[in-house]
């Protein structure tokens, strides 16, 4: 299915200042042929400024959120958005939505986080009718209501259509997702999946999971023009430890800090894989304030599973077993001699 990947260049959110070099990236990225370069947000930077400014700077790369926190906006909010992206870069904005996790949602944005998957459908629903503008938008679900209606409103709200046309009204939605419904869901509903920590190992569980969502009436795609993007970190090195302890870092954090011990999804995917056990020290280690115990007990087989690290010939071949996935586009990072090194190794 995806033999010949697509490039994709992550470049994320920003930490405590903005990154350098970022113009520099997306010249190679579009000098070397890259298909997409994608921003984030978490709780700090937006992801639609930098798009902004990256599609000022490119002519051919598509420009996605991987991902657009939901509970930051009203899906109306997001949908003028990604209306207004995509009259600005002609055409090139996909928009990629995450319902995130309750520490987030409710502890940054403030919104209840309780039902994300019925959110997640309530939410793409009013921004494909945006996009659409065939009626006024109109629902009436549990999270979302247009026009409100009802107890402390004034009764005057009216339905109302974009007053600016949408360039696509099909313009592409992912869901970033990890849980076998939530992927269903993205399957079922969007035109793309962008999933985190992806293991070739568990290619066939996710294919499953999708097909599910394929075969559910009313389904928007199937296995023949659905995308998924997934990022795999590549650190070449011909020190494989040494390597791995790049990949370390981000994954002691995400198991061990990204969510509260009761609800971690990162957590979750890896017990899923068959780590419960290193899981669980590392929560223990990272959540008893022994933060660097904890990334330097994240097992290299666990980084191997996820992450691509080591020499060149080592990648080259471990590579093939993610051409093997249903992986349509491999997200990557790097400065641009990285990202040279890593084209070759992906187009062989």
């Amino acid at each position: 299915m995806a033999q010949d990947l697509k490039l994709g260049l992550v470049l994320g959110y920003w930490f405590a200042q903005p990154p350098v070099g970022i113009a520099e990236q997306i010249a190679a990225a579009e000098d070397l042929g890259f298909d997409s370069v994608w921003s984030a947000e978490a709780y700090g930077s937006d992801c639609f400024t930098p798009l902004a400014w990256y599609g000022s700077r490119t002519s051919r790369l598509q420009l996605g959120t991987a991902v657009c926190q939901m509970s930051a906006r009203t899906p109306v909010a997001t949908a003028m958005t990604a209306l207004t992206l995509d009259h600005l870069t002609e055409g090139r904005f996909v928009l990629g939505l995450g319902a995130s996790g309750p520490q987030v949602v409710e502890g940054w944005y403030g919104q209840p986080y309780p039902r994300p998957l019925e959110r997640t459908r309530e939410y793409v629903d009013v921004v494909r009718q945006v996009l659409a503008r065939e009626e006024p938008v109109s629902i009436d679900g549990r999270h979302y209501q247009l026009p409100r209606t009802g107890e402390g409103t004034t009764g005057l709200g009216k339905a109302l259509k974009s007053i600016t046309h949408p360039r696509r009204a099909d313009l592409p939605i992912y869901l970033g997702a990890e849980g076998p419904k939530n992927v269903a869901l993205a399957a079922e509903i969007a035109d793309g999946w962008l999933p985190m920590f992806m293991s070739p190992g568990l290619d066939a569980h996710y294919r499953g999971c999708l097909e599910e969502g394929w075969a559910r009436p009313g389904a928007r795609r199937g296995a023949a023009d659905f995308e998924v993007a997934n990022l795999v970190q590549i650190v070449i090195d011909d020190d494989v430890e040494k390597a791995a302890d790049v990949i370390r870092m981000s994954l002691g954090f995400y198991i061990g800090g990204m969510g509260a011990r009761e609800v971690n999804f990162h957590a979750d995917l890896f017990s899923r894989m068959g780590y419960e056990e290193d899981v669980e020290r590392i929560q223990d280690l990272f959540l008893g304030g022994r933060k660097e115990e904890a990334i330097a007990s994240v097992p290299l087989a666990l980084v191997e599973d996820v992450a691509l690290v080591g020499p060149e010939a080592k990648i080259r071949d471990d590579l093939e077993r993610w051409r093997d996935t249903c992986i349509t586009t491999l997200l990557v990072a790097g400065a641009p001699d990285q990202m040279r090194r890593i084209a070759d190794l992906v187009r062989g």
